[in-house]
C-alpha cells in the first residue's frame, strides 16, 4: 500500500490552496512519490510559487549538522530561495514580509524525534505566518517512526531551543501537520495570536505504520540519517550529541557507531549485559572524518537494531551513556552549547532531553530516575488526542 502524500493531493488539485503568491518552505525531502521536488513538480502544474525557504542542511541538503547554504536563485525552477535557518521572530518576519505572500506552505519530512530541527523551522514560519496575516499550510508526510508509540519527558519552562521549541515529548509520534497544530493550540495558551494551519493531509497512513509500510521510497532527510533504520537509532543516540562521546559523525554509520579515545571493546560486552530488547551491541574502532574526534581512533560500539518494535531508542540511549560514566578509567564529560548562542545553558543536554533531569540523575548514579520521565510522554499525548489527524487503523 502506498501512501498518497500531502504535496501529491495538492498537484492532483490546486484548488486545495487558494492564493497568487506561494511560498514554500522545503529541501531536498520534498518530493513527490515518484520523488519528483515539489518545487519542481509545482512550477511545471503552474502553481503560483515565488519563493522556496530552506532550513537546516540547505536546499540541496549539502550542508552539515548546524550549517545550511546561502540563499540565491534555485537553479531547478528558477525561483528565489531564503535560508530561513536560525532566523525567528521579526528578522524572519521582514524576511518573509518581502516576499509579499498569500500563501505560505511547509512540505518537510521529519524523523519523529523532538531535537530534529525540521519541525521548529516550520513553527517559526508559522508563527511569523501569523503575525503578518499570511495563511500556513502544512503538506503532510509520515513519522517514519509511526505515530503510535511516545516516549520520553516534554520541555521544561525555560529549555525552549531550536531542538524543542514546544512541550512534546522525544519521541513524539507525530506527523507535521499535527505538530504544528499542537504547536498553535500551545502558543494560542500562552495569550499569541497563533491561528491553526490548514493541513493537507495524507490518505492511506495509519499510526501503525512506519517507513517500511509506506510504500514510498526513503530520502535521507540529512547528511547523517542515511536509512530509516538510522532514524530510530537518532532517537536514543541523539542524547550522545550532548556529551563528548563520538556520535559516529564522520562515519559510515552515524548515531549507530558511537566511542571515545579511552573506551575498551569490553564496553560492548558491558552493554549486551544489561539485556536491552530489540539490539545487541558489537566492539569496533573507527577514526571519525569530521566532527567529535575527527582523526583520531577511537574504540566504541556498532548498534545493531535486530527488532525495532522491541528497541526502546531513549531507555537504550540512557543506559549507554550510564554505562560510559561508569567504563573503567571514564573521562566522560557534558558538551556545552557551541552553536546556541542566542540560548546559552550550562549544558547541551539539558536542550536535548528538556530539562536538567537526565544529566543530574546519571550524575548522581540513579539511571531510573531519567528511565521513570520517558513515562511522562504518556499524558503529553493524552493532552494532544483531539488534533491527531489519523488514526489507528
Amino acid at each position: 500500500m502506498t501512501v498518497c502524500l500531502g504535496i501529491d493531493r495538492l498537484l492532483a488539485d490546486p484548488s486545495l490552496i487558494p492564493g497568487s503568491r506561494w511560498g514554500l518552505i522545503t529541501n531536498f525531502t520534498g518530493v513527490t512519490a515518484d520523488l519528483t521536488l515539489s518545487s519542481k513538480a509545482l512550477v511545471g502544474a503552474g502553481a503560483p510559487l515565488v519563493a522556496l525557504l530552506a532550513p537546516e542542511h540547505g536546499l540541496r541538503g549539502t550542508a552539515q549538522a548546524g550549517e545550511s547554504e546561502p540563499g540565491g536563485i534555485d537553479s531547478e525552477t528558477g525561483l528565489q530561495v531564503l535560508d530561513t535557518y536560525r532566523l525567528a521572530g521579526a528578522e524572519l518576519d521582514r524576511a518573509i514580509s518581502e516576499l509579499n505572500l498569500d500563501a505560505l506552505i511547509c512540505d518537510l519530512q521529519d524523523i519523529g524525534a523532538r531535537y530534529y530541527t525540521y519541525a521548529w523551522t516550520m513553527l517559526d514560519c508559522l508563527r511569523s505566518a501569523a503575525r503578518l496575516g499570511i495563511p500556513f499550510y502544512v503538506l503532510d508526510r509520515p513519522n517514519p517512526l509511526g505515530g503510535e508509540i511516545v516516549s520520553g519527558p516534554g520541555v521544561a519552562t525555560g529549555f525552549e531551543s531550536f531542538i524543542g521549541r514546544i512541550d512534546i515529548p522525544i519521541r513524539h509520534g507525530l506527523t507535521m501537520g499535527e505538530i504544528a497544530r499542537v504547536g498553535a493550540r500551545l502558543d494560542r495558551e500562552r495569550g499569541e495570536d497563533v491561528p491553526d494551519p490548514h493541513v493537507i493531509e495524507m490518505t492511506g497512513w495509519q499510526r501503525a505504520m512506519t517507513w517500511q509500510d509506506t510504500g514510498l521510497f526513503w530520502v535521507p532527510p540529512s547528511p547523517n540519517i542515511p536509512s530509516p533504520l538510522s532514524a530510530f537509532a537518532f532517537v536514543g543516540n541523539g542524547l550522545v550529541e550532548g556529551t563528548e562521546l563520538s556520535e559516529g559523525r564522520g562515519t559510515t554509520r552515524p548515531f549507530e557507531f558511537i566511542g571515545a579515545p579511552w573506551l575498551t571493546p569490553d564496553f560492548a560486552a558491558v552493554l549486551n549485559a544489561r539485556g536491552l530488547p530489540g539490539v545487541i551491541f558489537r566492539p569496533t574502532f573507527f577514526q571519525p572524518t569530521f566532527s567529535k574526534h575527527a582523526g583520531t581512533p577511537v574504540c566504541g560500539v556498532h548498534m545493531h537494531i535486530t527488532d525495532t518494535g522491541a528497541y526502546d531508542p531513549l531507555a537504550t540511549g540512557i543506559e549507554l551513556l550510564a554505562a560510559a560514566q561508569a567504563a573503567p578509567a571514564s573521562q566522560f564529560t557534558w558538551r556545552t552549547p557551541a552553536w546556541e548562542q542566542d540560548e546559552p545553558r550550562p549544558h547541551f543536554i539539558d536542550l536535548i532531553w528538556g530539562s536538567p533531569a537526565l544529566r543530574e540523575a546519571l550524575d548522581s548514579g540513579e539511571a531510573h530516575a531519567a528511565r521513570a520521565q520517558l513515562a511522562d510522554a504518556q499524558a503529553l499525548r493524552a493532552r494532544d488526542e483531539d488534533l491527531l489527524l489519523y488514526s489507528s487503523q
